[in-house]
């Protein structure tokens, strides 16, 4: 057998087996050491290396920026610079495709090319023939499962209903069915796709409508949930009745780094993953389950996250990257291409929706009635919960007294759905717009005065029978998008140009272009939902005048690193402050996900910095004769309440090694009841409001967004920089689900798995975004009073754009994303 080799384009990497037996790992990336992206070096514990390269011109640059970074004003409140920010817009922060080892082999996945097939024999022989394969697995080596069957134990996020490597029977195109490693990336590949597989293909269930029908496509069957929701008098009927249907198209998170991870084998059998998680601790006793290990023998360091606005966590890659491993006892790298990052993530949940708005002849909203229906794909995923989601927030940030809506996922032949940025709540949010946009014209009201009489406030009623107990400054987030000044129209400005909307030849016929202004309101949970216990471990030490953060709640390019910087120097008055890099020997802190670290994790920061606050404070206060809480730190001064006495916190923290470990897990929720869906089963909500201005070519259907405003309930700005960046980055995501994001699927199959047959918008396609209003309207059980802000802008984008293409067309704009067709007069 060969011995592996790096391959062609790795040429200069190097990696060495240390003295000791252990492996030494090489990250391609040159970085800083003690910044971010040496996180994984870290992590490591000094095993993972900076590559050697020679200076080159930018490393004044890097100094002068480090310099500004270290010289801005510290704390809660402040835009503070994000350190890794620095490295990833000159290319040099590592992620898990850089990681190298001695001794590595290339894993490679088999994937089925059916949506739906019977595996009725399987030869791997050809691949174990070729030269330079140490491995080739299927289903028979994995350890047994549950059924006690040589097949390994299914998985998932909540459901475990997925398996590592198919066996028999193939649900969706593209799912792995056998795993290879070899010497070389591309010998891993031509084996993967020289195994012999007779397949019978079967018939392909891709129309959720028919799988309440359809003979089951798993022993669970194929629904995933029904969840129906009742509030209210049933009989109720408003004098003026509108109806409408919807449906939301399979948006992709598109990530800008593909699905990459690197697995080493431990000395007791187990095995440690670099990999891009948002979940490291969720991840690890998952896959130690399918492994048949104890979790404590799995260990997750997480590398570089090249982009996370859903989920980073394929447990299938993970699981057959261990497998590998631990089968060739040989360090196992796999990056996986562009195609098939496109088959094996989530995708967002295709959504149809029929809506019926009742409301009495003033435009109040009187009763919503409404029927979901959520493409779950193959396996369960985290179906159950975006259901939730678009089921409770169904009626949108308004008050209706009667609410009756029946919710379903349901499990088909086509791709994966999971979590993405808004789930549920933003297919909800784009129907319910719609609606209140239908019911502004049958009453001959503006759309912002349809949605003025209705809007919800705090203390007002949820339909699962919630009180809103949160800030709800819904109208203080209408009234500053529609206050604000519009763009101007090109014959306002004749001299400057003016972009006409694209047409087939890159050009329209300015006589046909009209202009739409479009307004849209909508929320999202905070945190999880339905009695998920959401909990975050961090511990903070202060050792002279530097303080160091352990808490594994991953930054997955939100920012939250810089956060929990900011958090500690605001508290304890000390600016040099180091995160340490995520792994799984660190207490858990939950996933990234849902905007839920602002609030856990940042709450057990705070609560753990707060400790070693009154452990450095408490013995001045003896030496002053008074209570600690009269002593205030402020701009590296603790003071005295009159201001006579101070000291500086360095001159105070010398000789003393101060730590603290604290938790935070807030109030708790409840399921949603089966039969009524209600309860309480939301921690908090976030809302935004939002005004499009669209410019549309009528003969050709071409839309121009002009400009975005976005007014947003932030709770309290803690890096107002962050929040603006934050707010643009889904402004722009919720373009491109509106007007060009639609995997395209046909019997099962995707058929263009690119980001050549994918359209995202570029910087091209991105209007001019303005953040009209942060709304700081503290949340008093939130830590410092702050909301998540990730999700919502995503959310109502989308439903803000399609009114204003609606306003400039008179089309009723059912669908996104947005055809020319639809567009079109």
């Amino acid at each position: 057998m060969s011995t592996p080799s790096s391959p062609s384009d790795a040429a200069g990497a190097t990696g060495a087996a240390g003295g000791n037996g252990e492996t030494t790992l090489t990250n391609l990336a040159t970085v800083r050491e003690g910044a971010p992206g040496s996180a994984t070096g870290a992590a490591l514990g000094g095993l993972l290396t900076a590559s050697a390269s020679p200076p080159s011109s930018a490393a004044t640059p890097v100094t002068d920026i480090d310099d500004a970074i270290r010289a801005q004003r510290v704390g809660i409140g402040v835009s503070a610079l994000r350190e890794d920010g620095v490295a990833k817009a000159m290319g040099v922060y590592p992620y898990a495709a850089d990681l190298w080892a001695e001794g590595l082999l290339w894993g490679a996945l088999a994937r089925s090319p059916f949506a739906h097939a019977r595996m009725v024999s399987i030869d791997t022989r050809p691949a174990l023939a070729m030269p330079g394969v140490y491995a080739v697995l299927t289903a028979d080596d994995l350890p047994p499962g549950p059924d006690g069957l040589p097949n390994g134990a299914p998985t998932g996020p909540y459901v475990a209903d997925r398996p590592i490597l198919a066996a028999e029977v193939v649900r969706h195109h593209g799912e792995p069915f056998a795993a290879v490693a070899a010497d070389h990336p591309d010998t891993a590949r031509l084996a993967a796709a020289s195994i012999l597989v007779e397949w019978e293909p079967l018939a392909a269930l891709t129309d959720p409508d028919q799988a309440f029908h359809a003979p089951p496509l798993h022993p669970d069957g194929n629904l995933f949930r029904q969840l129906p929701l009742r509030f209210g008098d049933p009989e109720v009927v408003g004098e003026v009745v509108v109806e409408g249907m919807y449906q939301v198209g399979r948006q992709d998170p598109a990530p800008i780094g593909a699905e990459a991870g690197l697995a080493v084998p431990r000395p007791d059998g187990g095995v440690e993953l670099h990999v891009a998680t948002t979940d490291p601790h969720g991840d690890r006793d998952r896959i130690a389950l399918c492994l048949g290990i104890e979790p404590d023998r799995v260990r997750l360091v997480v590398s570089g996250i090249p982009g996370a606005t859903a989920d980073r966590d394929d447990l299938g890659f993970q699981a057959t990257l261990a497998l590998l491993a631990a089968r060739t006892g040989h360090p196992v790298k796999m990056v996986l291409t562009r195609e098939e990052s496109f088959l094996s993530h989530p995708h967002r949940h295709p959504a149809l929706l029929r809506y019926r708005h009742h409301a009495d002849a003033e435009g109040r909203l009187v009763k919503v009635e409404a029927q979901i229906l959520l493409d779950g794909g193959a396996y369960a995923d985290v179906s159950s919960e975006v259901l939730a989601s678009a089921a409770a927030l169904a009626a949108g940030p308004y008050v209706v007294p009667h609410v009756f809506v029946d919710a379903w996922a349901v499990r088909t032949n086509n791709p994966p759905s999971g979590r993405m940025r808004g789930e549920g709540a933003l297919q909800s949010c784009f129907a319910y717009e719609s609606q209140l946009d239908r019911l502004a014209a049958a009453l001959d009201l503006s759309p912002l005065e349809i949605r003025r009489r209705n809007i919800m406030a705090t203390g007002d009623l949820l339909p699962t029978g919630q009180a809103v107990t949160c800030p709800a400054p819904v109208r203080e987030l209408l009234d500053a998008v529609a206050d604000e000044p519009l763009p101007p129209l090109p014959v306002d400005r004749p001299d400057a140009e003016w972009l006409l909307p694209e047409g087939p030849a890159g050009a329209g016929d300015p006589a046909a272009v009209r202009r739409g202004i479009g307004y849209a309101i909508g929320m999202v949970p905070m945190l999880g939902i339905e009695g998920e216990d959401e909990v975050a471990t961090a511990s903070v030490r202060v050792t002279g005048s530097q303080a160091s953060v352990i808490c594994a709640a991953v930054d997955p390019g939100s920012g939250f690193a810089t956060l929990a910087k900011q958090i500690v120097q605001e508290i304890l008055g000390v600016e040099d402050v180091y995160i340490a890099p995520v792994d799984t020997d660190q207490p858990a802190a939950g996933p990234s996900a849902r905007g839920r670290q602002t609030w856990v994790a940042g709450g057990a920061i705070e609560r753990a910095a707060l400790m070693v606050r009154q452990q450095l404070l408490q013995p001045l206060a003896a030496r002053f004769a008074m209570s600690p809480e009269l002593l205030s730190i402020k701009d590296g001064r603790i003071t005295s309440y009159d201001g006579v006495l101070g000291v500086p916190v360095v001159e105070a923290l010398e000789g003393k090694d101060l730590w603290a470990t604290a938790q935070c897990r807030p109030h708790p929720t409840e399921p949603l009841d089966p039969e009524t869906g209600q309860g309480d089963a939301f921690v908090g909500l976030g809302f935004c409001a939002m005004r499009a201005v669209v410019d549309v070519d009528i003969d050709l259907g071409t839309v121009r967004v002009v400009e975005v405003t976005a007014a947003q309930d932030v709770g309290r700005a803690l890096n107002p920089r962050q929040i603006e960046a934050r707010i643009e980055a889904g402004v722009t995501q919720g373009l491109g689900l509106a007007l060009m994001e639609d995997l395209a699927v046909g019997e099962g199959r995707v058929l263009a798995p690119s980001l050549v047959g994918y359209r995202l918008p570029t910087a091209l396609d991105a209007p001019d975004i303005r953040v009209a209003a942060m709304i700081e309207d503290r949340d008093v059980v939130a830590p410092f009073g702050a909301k998540a802000v990730g999700a919502a802008p995503a959310v109502v984008a989308p439903a803000a754009i399609a009114a204003a293409v609606r306003a400039a067309t008179g089309m009723p704009i059912t669908r996104l994303p947005i055809q020319p067709e639809d567009a079109s007069v």
